[in-house]
Formats: C-alpha cells, sequence, structure tokens
C-alpha cells in the first residue's frame, strides 16, 4: 500500500475532470463551481467537451471558461456522450482523468478521496454512489426509484454498500495509461459507455473500486417522457453489450426485460380471453396485475419520507423505468452495434 501524500501540493498528482456537456443549461453552474470549489491540493484543470445544444449550454461555458483560467471549452461536433469524453481526454493535460457529468455535483473532498483510494488500492478507476436528489415531486420520486431496489436494483453505487472491487461505477476516476492502453471509451456506445469500458478494464486483468464515501449527486430528468426515453435507450445499449461480450448479463439486467414481456404477454393472452371467452386465457392477467400490485406495495415502503405528490409519482415513475428499460432491452435491434464493434478494443 502507497503511503498518503502530504497537503504541500507537491505530492499530489495534478487532475484532469473531464465533462461532456450537452442540453445542460439549467445544472452547468453548478457542476463546474463544486468542481473548481474542490480541496485538492494540487493542480486541477477542467475540460469541458459541449455538444451542440438546443439551448444555452455553450454560452455558459464560455462564460465560464473566460472567468476561470483552470477552465478550458472544446467542441463535441458529434455530440453524444463516449465521443465527449474521448476528445476530451486527449485534450486533458495530466494522469488522472476524473469524469464528471454536466448534471452531476460532487461532494466536498471528492477527487482528494478519489487520489487516495486510487493510490491506496491500485484500481484503475474508482468510483462512488449516485446519489440522486429531485427538485419537483416528479424528479424527487425518480430519485429515490434510483437509490432503491426497488427502482434499479440492488447496485452498490446506486444504494450503497461496503468498499471493494465491482463489475462498474458512476462516473469514475481512471489512471490515463489504461485509457490509453485500452483506447479510451467506444464511441459505438451511444449509451452504456462506462459499462463497457469498465468490462473491458477487468477483462484486461484491472480493478475497478467502489467506495461509498465518494458521492455525486445526480439530477433525474424532469418529466416522464425524458425518464421513458433515457431508460428504453440504456436498455437498448444494455443488450447490445450482452452481445458483443457474453456471459455479462446477471438477474438483475434481466429482471426489467422479463417483468415487460411477462406483462406484454399477459395483457394480450388476457384481451384474447375475454374477447374469445376463454377462461384459460383470462387468467394470464394475473401476470400484470400481479406486477403492478408488487410496484404498488414496493412503492409505499420505498417512498417512506418523501412528500405526498412524490409518493403519488413514485409508481408510475418504478413502473415506466421497469417498462422503458424491459422494452428497449427485448426490441434492441442486432444493427444497433454490429458484432465486432467493441472487441478491437478489447484486451
Amino acid at each position: 500500500m502507497s503511503r498518503e501524500p502530504d497537503d504541500s501540493g507537491a505530492d499530489w498528482p495534478p487532475v484532469s475532470v473531464i465533462m461532456p456537456v450537452r442540453n445542460e443549461e439549467r445544472h452547468l453552474r453548478a457542476a463546474v463551481g463544486q468542481v473548481l470549489a474542490q480541496d485538492y491540493p494540487g493542480a486541477v484543470e477542467l475540460v469541458v467537451a459541449v455538444g451542440p445544444s438546443e439551448d444555452r449550454t455553450e454560452e455558459i461555458a464560455r462564460e465560464i471558461d473566460a472567468a476561470d483560467d483552470r477552465v478550458r471549452v472544446i467542441a463535441n461536433p458529434a455530440g453524444i456522450t463516449p465521443s465527449g469524453l474521448n476528445v476530451a481526454i486527449k485534450e486533458a493535460a495530466y494522469d488522472v482523468i476524473v469524469r464528471v457529468d454536466g448534471h452531476g455535483i460532487l461532494s466536498a473532498g471528492y477527487l482528494r478521496r478519489a487520489v487516495e483510494v486510487l493510490r491506496a488500492t491500485g484500481a484503475d478507476n474508482v468510483g462512488g454512489v449516485m446519489a440522486a436528489e429531485g427538485e419537483t415531486p416528479f424528479e424527487r420520486a425518480a430519485a429515490r426509484a434510483y437509490t432503491s431496489p426497488l427502482g434499479l436494483g440492488g447496485g452498490r453505487f446506486h444504494v450503497g454498500g461496503e468498499p471493494g472491487p465491482v463489475d462498474s461505477v458512476y462516473l469514475g476516476v481512471f489512471r490515463r495509461e489504461t485509457l490509453d492502453k485500452l483506447g479510451g471509451f467506444d464511441e459505438t456506445f451511444v449509451r452504456a459507455q462506462d459499462w463497457e469500458l469498465n468490462f473491458r478494464i477487468r477483462a484486461g486483468g484491472g480493478t475497478i473500486w467502489f467506495t461509498p464515501e465518494l458521492q455525486v449527486t445526480y439530477r433525474p430528468r424532469p418529466d416522464l417522457r425524458a425518464l421513458a426515453r433515457q431508460f428504453y435507450l440504456t436498455g437498448r445499449w444494455r443488450r447490445v453489450i450482452g452481445r458483443l461480450h457474453p456471459g455479462t448479463f446477471n438477474i438483475r439486467y434481466l429482471a426489467a426485460p422479463t417483468a415487460a414481456a411477462g406483462c406484454a404477454v399477459g395483457i394480450v393472452a388476457g384481451l384474447a380471453g375475454l374477447l374469445a371467452g376463454i377462461p384459460l386465457l383470462v387468467a394470464a392477467l394475473v401476470m400484470p396485475a400481479g406486477y403492478l400490485l408488487c410496484v404498488l406495495a414496493g412503492s409505499v415502503l420505498a417512498g417512506r419520507g418523501l412528500d405526498s405528490r412524490a409518493k403519488l409519482w413514485l409508481p408510475v415513475v418504478v413502473t415506466t423505468m421497469h417498462m422503458s428499460w424491459g422494452l428497449g432491452f427485448l426490441l434492441s435491434p442486432r444493427s444497433l452495434a454490429p458484432r465486432g464493434s467493441g472487441t478491437a478494443r478489447t484486451p
């Protein structure tokens, strides 16, 4: 185990924070402000890769750049997250690379603790908890679903847990040599590129390390339509990872597709049974009915402490997450990422 660095600044490695942004007008100033407010003893730079936006994101980024010489704004013409991450890595000056999103708020001391853990464990990537917080009743319900096993399962970076090796973490603090060796993020993965990269790190003998001390406040999507689209696309791309890297699925990832398929079969068979007068087919409605009862009961338990409007939203949010992710997974076309697109960078 390596020794802890002192606080003089000379013994702390300089850090490059990379932030891909697009349509982040609402949260960008807060996200950048918390990066620049870190008490890290060493040098810190922030590289903001701005994709084509429909709001004032680029204007705000340029204003921040002009006000602080630690910030550099670069263009991400492709507009997708993995390309933004890769162009930012290319422009980054330092050997510790910290990923932050435009709607993510680092906890105090995040950079300091991340570097300590990176050194102490020898890991290739360290990360912590995706601490979802909402501002509206809908967002508060979404945040509770994110941080509850009812919504996204029991992944440690969602619900917390003991420090140690894991399959993946939220965002991440990387060794640049690891990113360079693997070729960075695979840009064929519009979504789930972080999980795919972490898989390649582990496949090459590297370690992904989780520690609950690292917290990043995450702002959920602001409405049901945006949430459904997010989870549908994530489900589609998670299926692609399974095609490219067989054996990466587990029960937690298959739960939503199983629920979506079961509810769809139950509804179709049940309605057909009602129209044809076949009681056996009508009985299939027990599948979607049972699912909804489980969601309602789980929402009562998971919603403790929420305000009344957020509690009403919670079962709607949870159902939307499950069904959208599940349908995206089930309907993911093989043409989305041709077989072999991710293997060129796999050790």
